[in-house]
């Protein structure tokens, strides 16, 4: 019997986080657009609810730290995944190049959110 070696891939990881980064769209999306898009610049909720000091205080602690750059990484790297998909399915072939770029600047943008956080009080 031959001795069959797998071949290890780092798909797993990506589709992970892409299918992660796709439920909090799905949940998430909708509301932000509606609060931020609708609610707020209509007047529809109270003062204090869409308020700078309200985001400034969830930015300081650090439940609220950690929940921003969970969202914000998560939605980065569904968005990576996505894209690198999407320029497979209009016909560009990047290969190692593609996948550099999106999942680099998704890498990117995760190490930026956690440094801004972390400037953050």
């Amino acid at each position: 019997m031959k001795n069959l070696q797998l071949k290890r891939s780092h798909a797993p990881i990506f589709w992970g986080l892409f299918g992660a980064g796709g439920m909090l769209a799905a949940l998430f999306g909708p509301m932000l657009v509606a609060i931020t898009g609708f609610a707020a610049p209509l007047g529809w909720l109270p003062a204090k609810a869409a308020s700078y000091q309200g985001a400034l205080a969830l930015a300081h602690s650090l439940l609220g730290k950690a929940a921003l750059w969970v969202l914000i990484s998560l939605l980065l790297w569904h968005a990576a995944h996505r894209i690198y998909h999407s320029l497979h399915d209009v016909g560009i072939h990047g290969g190692a190049l593609a996948k550099a770029l999106t999942y680099g600047l998704a890498a990117a943008g995760t190490a930026l959110a956690l440094l801004l956080l972390c400037r953050i009080g």
